[in-house]
């Protein structure tokens, strides 16, 4: 380990504009604003690039206070240097808020302001360096340190650090994780500025000239030959794919179709239902179907849904316009995973569906066709011909790779499906493997057109460092697997479809495969909704959005496992780890592995030697792949903590490592409080690796419809942690010391957070205050070699946790909103037991009367609620109640903020300002409880009373001193 390094203090330890970072992550996170990375391939639980670039950008920059902070360690600096502080760090934050914006991603002037600021930062370190005995390797004044993240996942951020200008190392044991690493910070470097190959471009008389920008040229192949394996794709298995004809019978029980008479509409999708055979003895020769509704759309002013005509014993299905009725909506659901016989209305179990199934007696029915009309989707009734279309389909060759039936989110092995080919319908399973032996045919096309068009460089292979005809061929190829990727996403039997939206919804909507009744397949050789053509076109685009436009620093990504690597040796690290539990990747990527492996084989024959994803040194706490809950935890721990070791050995010594953790909530309580096990352990293995947490930043950079669901202890945010190396002469201190140290540091650090440190620095929101709060807390703790219990054994992280959001929670208000606080705590505004609120009361040195007459709670005939803000009287004035709790006051307050604004709270913060700071505490303190119970109204009411309180206050020191007898009206 280097010692002895003078680190200036990098912004990231000191502030961020945290506010743009969080809302640049969440424009980022909406649909419809571009071409974006992501286009390339999925991948699960992606940084936002935002966040990525503003990590990295005050990992690298220095502080403006970083002199002062070396020179007088233990001073403290005075007010006219902190003021010049905070006017270079506005001019800083200035840049990050440019540099984040997603319309800002490729804005090449806003990008070398952030460079050049990296550079000055970095110059000032050589500097500093320039005696030490290793300043020729570690100091180099003309290179900029290179980046390495060893989890690099979905690639965002050493893709963003390539973007900022350093030499970019992304390593994954996943080898679908290393490929899209590849195509987003190696392949294009290697042929940036390029022209296509293609003889037809080459032949374009309005193209000669054109100056291919970065991998433009190569985009543009791969959407040329992408076109190619189309068309070839039509002459082999067209036959699969027909038109749907419009007859006059047709019409004449749909008026709606009249106008499509003789015409023939391109199929966008057909609706399929899974079926059973019928638990009703006198149906049991029926296949009846699981259909868990019939609406097909509900878009205002073009709804339609399948109506099921019964026959005796048969049944078909007929496509109507208009507003569905309930029965529709409801298909042959009853709940959960169980529905009802369509002929005689007999239930049909979850665990009957699932033996019949095991059996092999789960088939499909087509319910209805999805076309393109004139002026958009037509709906039209299933037919015979379109229904043997699919089943006369016939792969050449299938993905017969079993699954591991156990895999976190999995949940398809109970119906039957035990390989990846089960995924899919015969029709899809053809079109597919059509595509791949295409997609290795084209390659020796490409490789033969750019020889002809000249393109020279070192023979050989991707794999084998290649950059000439053959190596392009590799990389068209390459990106054309991504377009199969795609299409098996959308296009296997566990797709969805949206009827408000009218739209194929893809499987990895959430990170699990779970069963679908119902499902869309799309046609893979029409021109609209998912189908190659635009499969190709999203890699064409995404391609282009997602590489540096001037290659100004190389990248290389490879496969290596964490625990083992020597790659971050001397370079900056930020990475995103796995989440203990959260997200199976390895078992997920699998998905994608055995399509891509049938094109890329050849191109990276070590990349995907194996049949499946390495899974044995996957750091994830799967109990069903190591025995149980306790040995999952343990190998993730053990695992993490050699992960964290090489970090801690090989990081650049001069930039402290940055950590993204996705914030669990609370999952287990006990005597001492709520804990998340991930969380904690993962903690655990930071400090064990000789870290010390210098900062946590909270970036919500989560989608809305998180992980495993809204229903489930899903992520939440983001945390970013900054951690140095801690001093190996790290001081041990008692329990007693430490919270004594605690008590000192929390109360100022929950005041800048929640006012803000001057003008460097906002108010960190209420959302993101739990998760804040453990940065100061956890720099006290993990600053010691360990904090000692009363039994001398070492304090376990998951206790210094629980007190520091301890901390968080304590009361320090009047006794009537003590007792407010606790019993909405408990109850929130429903209603009580009068003996329950007395014993309370009793507790909190008040009374239920007491509390009655303050006017904040309900209590009659035995029972007692909490009064709404909608229930507090209007004509209340402050100055003359002689019983005002802070909880009084501050839902007074949302009550005239909600029908005055701000200048009307602020009226009534200046009549009793005394209460300022306590009903700013306690509307922190709401929040978070209700954040944490999901009482989403309510934390609304108080995170925007937070969230105005500067303008609140404002409006408080304008407002003319009030009288008694005027201050409302």
């Amino acid at each position: 380990m280097t010692i002895d390094i003078k680190a200036p203090k990098k912004l990231i330890e000191v502030a961020l504009p945290l506010d743009a970072i969080n809302e640049a992550c969440a424009y980022e996170k909406m649909p419809g604003i571009g071409a974006h990375p992501r286009g390339l391939h999925l991948w699960w639980a992606r940084r936002p690039l935002a966040a990525a670039r503003a990590v990295i950008f005050g990992q690298m920059v220095n502080d403006p206070s970083w002199k002062w902070e070396l020179e007088h360690p233990d001073e403290i600096p005075p007010s006219n240097l902190k003021a010049s502080w905070a006017a270079s760090r506005k001019r800083l934050f200035a840049i990050i808020e440019d540099v984040v914006q997603w319309e800002n991603t490729s804005n090449e002037a806003i990008l070398d302001k952030a460079r050049s600021e990296i550079r000055k930062s970095w110059l000032e370190t050589c500097e500093l360096n320039k005696d030490h005995p290793q300043a020729t390797e570690l100091f180099d004044p003309d290179k900029l340190p290179g980046f390495h993240d060893p989890f690099a996942g979905g690639g965002a951020l050493p893709l963003e650090a390539q973007r900022l200008g350093l030499e970019s190392c992304a390593s994954d044991l996943n080898p679908v994780a290393v490929l899209i690493n590849k195509a987003m910070i190696e392949i294009p470097t290697k042929f940036a500025g390029r022209s296509p190959v293609n003889v037809d471009t080459r032949n374009d008389r309005d193209l000669v000239g054109r100056e291919w920008k970065g991998p433009q040229g190569l985009a543009e192949d791969v959407r040329h030959y992408g076109q190619w394996i189309r068309d070839e794709a039509q002459k082999r298995i067209g036959h699969l794919y027909p038109a749907v004809a419009v007859t006059a019978e047709m019409a004449a029980a749909r008026p709606d179709l009249k106008p499509l008479v003789g015409r023939k509409l391109p199929v966008i999708a057909w609706m399929w239902a899974r079926t059973v055979k019928s638990p009703n003895p006198a149906f049991r020769h029926v296949d009846v179907p699981l259909a868990s509704t019939f609406v097909l759309s509900s878009k205002e002013g073009k709804q339609a849904y399948v109506e099921p005509i019964l026959d005796g014993d048969d049944y078909r299905f007929e496509v109507r316009i208009g507003k569905p009725s309930i029965e529709a909506k409801a298909g042959t659901k009853l709940g959960r995973g169980s529905f009802r016989c369509l002929l005689s209305g007999a239930p049909i179990s979850g665990e009957y569906a699932k033996t019949e199934a095991r059996a092999g007696r789960m088939g499909t029915r087509l319910l209805a066709i999805i076309a393109e009309g004139v002026r958009g989707r037509v709906y039209l009734s299933p037919t015979a011909e379109h229904e043997s279309a699919a089943r006369i389909a016939e792969p050449l060759w299938k993905p017969e790779v079993e699954f591991f039936q156990d895999a976190l989110g999995f949940r398809v092995g109970n119906y039957g499906m035990s390989k990846w080919s089960d995924l899919f319908t015969h029709r899809q399973l053809a079109a597919l493997t059509t595509f791949s032996d295409l997609v290795k045919e084209v390659a020796e096309k490409v490789r033969a057109d750019a020889a002809a068009a000249g393109l020279t460089g070192r023979e050989g292979s991707l794999e084998a460092g290649g950059d000439g005809p053959q190596a392009y061929a590799n990389a068209v190829t390459v990106y054309l697997s991504f377009a199969i990727s795609r299409l098996a996403d959308f296009g296997c039997s566990l797709a969805t479809w949206k009827p408000s939206g009218q739209q194929v919804m893809h499987l990895f909507t959430r990170q699990a495969i779970p069963m679908t009744w119902d499902f869309p397949e799309s046609n893979f050789l029409g021109n609209s909704s998912i189908c190659w053509d635009n499969a190709v076109k999203y890699a064409h685009e995404a391609l282009i959005a997602g590489t540096v436009a001037k290659p100004f620093a190389p990248g290389v990504a490879m496969q290596a496992n964490a625990m083992e690597q020597t790659l971050s040796n001397n370079r900056v690290v930020s990475t995103d780890p796995p989440y203990y539990d959260n997200v199976g990747y390895a078992d997920l990527s699998d998905f994608f592995y055995v399509w891509l492996r049938a094109t890329c084989r050849d191109i990276y024959p070590n990349l995907f030697a194996t049949l499946t994803t390495p899974k044995s040194d996957e750091l994830v706490a799967t109990p069903e792949r190591h025995g149980g809950q306790a040995k999952a935890e343990s190998f993730f721990l053990e695992g993490m903590t050699k992960a964290m070791h090489r970090l801690s050995d090989q990081a650049h010594p001069a930039f402290p490592l940055t950590i993204y953790y996705a914030f669990k909530q609370s999952e287990t309580d006990d005597s001492a409080g709520t804990a998340s096990t991930g969380w904690d352990t993962f903690l655990d293995a930071i400090m064990r690796a000789g870290f010390a947490i210098t900062g946590t930043w909270p970036m919500r950079s989560e989608q809305e419809f998180r992980m495993r669901g809204m229903g489930s202890n899903a992520l939440a945010s983001s945390i970013v942690l900054v951690c140095q190396r801690r001093p190996s002469a790290a001081d041990t201190v008692s329990r007693r010391a430490f919270l004594r140290e605690l008590n000192q540091v929390l109360p100022q650090a929950l005041d800048e957070m929640t006012r803000g440190a001057g003008d460097d620095r906002s108010p960190v929101a209420p959302v993101d205050l739990s998760q804040a709060i453990i940065g100061p807390g956890m720099a006290v703790f993990s600053k010691y070699a360990a904090v000692l219990e009363a039994d001398g054994t070492p304090m376990p992280v998951r206790t210094a946790l629980q007190l520091i959001n301890r901390f968080l929670v304590e009361d320090d208000f009047d006794h009537d909103t003590q007792f407010c606080l606790h019993w909405f705590e408990q109850y929130g505004w429903k209603e009580g037991r009068f003996g329950e609120a007395d014993t309370l009361a009793r507790a909190k040195g008040t009374s239920v009367d007491g509390v009655k007459q303050a006017g904040v709670l309900f209590a009659t005939g035995g029972v007692v609620r909490l009064l709404r803000w909608a229930d507090y009287p209007s004509g209340w004035n402050p100055v003359d109640d002689d019983r005002l709790p802070v909880w009084e006051m501050l839902h007074q307050l949302i009550r005239v903020f909600k029908s005055e604004g701000e200048n009307g709270a602020g009226k009534v913060l200046a009549a009793v300002a005394a209460k300022a700071e306590s009903t700013r505490q306690l509307a922190y303190r709401l929040y978070t409880l209700c954040e944490r119970a999901g009482w989403a109204e309510d934390a609304r009411a108080y995170n925007e009373i937070i969230t105005s309180w500067s303008a609140i206050e404002s409006a408080a020191a304008a407002a003319p001193k009030a009288r008694q007898d005027d201050l409302f009206g």
